[in-house]
């Protein structure tokens, strides 16, 4: 049986740029893709149970996350450079098609790379964020309260002026507490995200405090520049050529897996987006479930449920396609 123990790191060139990854396992390969304020280690659940179930679990740093190496240019970079990492990931090596695992941003860069690559991807799961078609109008942010957190984050200087005040951990574990809420991330008039701290308010029960430890010295590592630049402040304003494959659908198959509990059900549209025909047009094979008292992390928050979602789907797809 694997456990932490037996995962193994090692930086790929890709592009001129170093890439963390973290693996384990044999089999089928499996991309597991990072959301923020998250790293590769957001999947160590995940990644012990599908090395024990005969998969090979990969789970990179993005470029400018964590132990991956920063681009030269951060103020240029987007959703596209990340697409082109792990297209270029899997070209070093040497995998040519793969099951996608992705959270937040993350499954944004997934459905991406279906959509520029689709030979290159055999199945698709995604968490707490469904397939949105890639360019400016991602979200309707005009919609969304003005002191909503994206709104202040993608205004470049912002986020990093308002994470400045504290050091690593507290951005950290702040971020953690409030996206672990079901209510929407918002300032109060005139305030930062950050003035929402409170030090006295727990870590969430499955969040300890090691696990803090883990991702506060990482980001210390990559501080928040790239961190903020993609997902945030690119969102409205570069896209690379990905807006010239935003009208393709989804080819692989896809479970998308929603926890109940999850703020981004508070986005104005997104319920009924999730449960529209549009989304079925755009990603016809798709099965959608719906986790009770999930949050934004229920990967971490309930692992071995989770994990026999991602394992029957898994399971499933590697039959059908023998």
């Amino acid at each position: 049986m694997s456990s932490m123990e037996n995962i193994k790191h090692k930086r790929v060139d890709v592009g001129g740029l170093k890439l963390h990854i973290a693996e384990i396992g044999s089999g089928p390969d499996v991309l597991l893709l990072h959301g923020f304020p998250e790293i590769w280690y957001s999947w160590r659940h995940q990644m012990i149970a599908l090395a024990n179930a005969g998969f090979h679990a990969i789970a990179p740093d993005f470029r400018g996350y964590g132990l991956s190496d920063q681009p030269s240019e951060i103020d240029k970079g987007n959703y596209s450079d990340l697409v082109e990492d792990m297209a270029g990931l899997l070209d070093a090596l040497g995998i040519q098609k793969v099951f996608v695992v992705a959270k937040d941003f993350g499954a944004i860069v997934a459905y991406c790379l279906d959509l520029v690559y689709p030979d290159r991807v055999r199945g698709i799961v995604t968490l707490g964020i469904p397939h949105l078609k890639p360019g400016p109008q991602i979200l309707p942010l005009e919609l969304f309260p003005k002191d909503f957190y994206i709104r202040h984050w993608q205004e470049p200087g912002r986020g990093l002026a308002d994470f400045g005040r504290f050091d690593v951990e507290a951005v950290v574990r702040n971020v953690y507490i409030l996206f672990s809420r079901s209510e929407l991330p918002v300032a109060e008039e005139g305030k930062g995200i950050m003035d929402l701290y409170d030090p006295s308010t727990p870590l969430p029960p499955w969040f300890t405090e090691n696990d803090l430890k883990m991702y506060s010295s990482l980001y210390e590592r990559s501080g928040f520049a790239f961190p903020l630049q993609v997902p945030y402040i690119s969102m409205t304003r570069n896209w690379g050529k990905l807006g010239n494959v935003a009208d393709r659908t989804i080819g692989a198959p896809t479970l998308f897996i929603m926890g109940t509990k999850d703020y981004v059900l508070k986005f104005p549209g997104m319920e009924d987006y999730i449960n529209s025909e549009m989304l079925k047009s755009e990603v016809p094979n798709l099965e959608i479930k719906f986790f009770p008292e999930g949050s934004h992390f229920v990967q971490e928050q309930y692992p071995e449920e989770v994990n026999k979602l991602l394992l029957g789907f898994l399971n499933k797809q590697v039959q059908c396609q023998q």
